[in-house]
């Protein structure tokens, strides 16, 4: 019998699906690439389910495995569901400490495996900053070479005030699961202006696109943003290791 899916993954780069004795003889893993995936669970006004963020982010990192050269050593954890969440639309978000907690406890048994660079991978604008952090924090903590990435770096943006990429969005998660998105709510009225700092989360007011219309758009927008991720990832293999092994010596005087 098949293994069940725990995600949207490429079955090659999986973690999950490889056994102790491939990780007692893996090559180079100082080389390989640890990508951590992190996916929110939101309702971001396009009428979709709460796991749009990880149908779109695990959809474009599949689409980039599948593209990789043989020589992109890739390994990618399950996805990190528990994240930060300040918008009353999200769901099943968690506080900074626990959240920090968490990746800091990955991102643990990652290099006591031996593996030295990790990519945080991320899809909600809420967790920018908090990557940044958990980036800087480890980095000191394990010695580990830490990498950021967002979907909002690939074009495939979700912040309500800042992004012009969210009927783009909209249309590759119609695209990806097969199914139209919910149309805006009736009488929707126009979007007024906002005040300063006002980050709320309301529905596109334009209906979707199509089914037939999503799946043609769609394949464009998967290729561009897994073009844009892939060489991301050959930038950061190419980046030389950190020196001493990531360890951080005390300054001399």
């Amino acid at each position: 019998m098949p293994a069940t899916p725990l995600c949207i993954a490429d079955d090659t780069t999986f973690w999950p699906w490889h056994r102790w004795p491939e990780f007692h003889r893996w090559p180079e893993r100082e080389r390989t690439l640890v990508v951590v995936p992190l996916a929110g669970s939101a309702d971001w006004g396009l009428g979709h389910p709460l796991d749009a963020e990880e149908t779109v982010l695990m959809g474009v990192l599949r689409e980039t495995s599948l593209r990789r050269p043989a020589g992109l050593r890739l390994l990618v954890v399950p996805p990190v569901r528990f994240v930060l969440g300040p918008d009353p639309g999200c769901a099943f978000a968690v506080d900074p400490p626990l959240a920090h907690g968490l990746l800091a406890e990955l991102l643990g048994s990652v290099a006591a495996a031996g593996f030295r660079k990790v990519v945080l991978y991320n899809s909600s604008p809420w967790n920018e900053e908090f990557i940044a952090v958990v980036a800087r924090d480890n980095r000191i903590a394990l010695g580990l070479q830490l990498f950021r990435i967002s979907l909002s770096g690939l074009g495939l943006d979700l912040h309500p005030t800042r992004s012009q990429s969210r009927r783009q969005f909209q249309t590759l998660v119609t695209a990806l699961t097969g199914q139209e998105p919910d149309a805006p709510p009736a009488g929707l009225p126009p979007p007024a202006p906002r005040s300063w700092g006002d980050e709320r989360v309301y529905p596109l007011p334009e209906p979707p696109v199509s089914l037939e219309e999503a799946r043609a758009a769609g394949a464009t927008l998967l290729s561009t943003a897994a073009g844009r991720l892939l060489q991301l990832l050959h930038e950061i293999d190419v980046r030389h290791p950190l020196p001493q092994g990531g360890k951080i010596l005390p300054a001399q005087p």
